[in-house]
């Protein structure tokens, strides 16, 4: 019989009884799982015990909170690991905020344990379609192509004049995959399950939206674009050749 690696989960939330229930619930789901009530601890396991396949993370923390830790991991070495945010609070805006900083995914408290297993196993599912050389990779601090520099630590443009441009964290998210991709065609279903998650099973058409978005940032003509042209029937490609530079 083949040997399934289990899958490990970095479990981040200050309550006890939470992270009890949840450690005994998962790993009897066959998962390992390490969990730790604050962000120290976080980086701390990140750094002994990583990597981890998926990072669950309370929003409300002391310390540093959910929002400052996501920015934190995508703008880090463990910045392709996907997070899935928990909330107690009722405010959409926050939940908004979390997934453009980078969150895969998000859950309200409180929650059943089977809907949690069930969107862990989403998130991982929707991860690991992308073949290898389409997930993201440690690069250059700054990528440089055509008139713009992106930087990668403070994931916002610059261009010829040093005019910074800033990004949302879908429409870095976008970038990062056509730059780290130059002259692939990429299909829709690529770039919508990278940049957006679940969402992207609503919204099939929003990548276009995206596109629309980031060409604007780039300021490229849609009519004839110099960065990202549109192959019919199939995708988008990003035409210009990228540099890694040095800050």
């Amino acid at each position: 019989m083949q040997h399934v690696t289990p899958d490990r989960i970095l479990l981040v939330d200050d309550d006890r009884e939470i992270r009890d229930l949840l450690v005994t619930y998962l790993t009897k789901n066959g998962m390992q799982v390490v969990a730790v009530p604050t962000g120290r601890h976080m980086r701390a396991a990140l750094e002994e015990s990583g990597p981890f396949d998926l990072v669950i993370l309370d929003l409300m923390l002391p310390g540093d909170d959910g929002l400052a830790l996501t920015r934190d991991l995508r703008a880090g070495k463990h910045k392709a690991t996907p997070i899935l945010m928990l909330t107690a609070r009722g405010d959409e805006a926050d939940r908004i905020l979390g997934l453009e900083m980078g969150a895969d995914d998000y859950l309200a408290k409180p929650f059943a344990a089977r809907e949690l297993l069930a969107r862990i196993r989403s998130v991982l599912r929707r991860t690991r379609m992308l073949p290898p050389n389409m997930r993201s990779t440690d690069e250059a601090p700054v990528l440089a192509f055509g008139d713009w520099r992106l930087d990668t630590i403070e994931r916002h443009l610059v261009d010829a004049e040093g005019v910074v441009v800033s990004l949302s964290g879908a429409e870095y998210r976008l970038l990062r995959v056509f730059v780290d991709h130059p002259q692939k065609v990429l299909s829709r279903d690529q770039l919508l399950t990278r940049t957006q998650g679940r969402e992207a099973e609503l919204f099939e058409r929003s990548i276009d939206l995206l596109v629309s978005r980031l060409r604007q940032r780039l300021r490229d003509d849609a009519r004839e674009p110099r960065y990202i042209k549109t192959v019919r029937s199939e995708g988008y490609v990003f035409s210009m050749q990228v540099e890694g530079q040095d800050r």
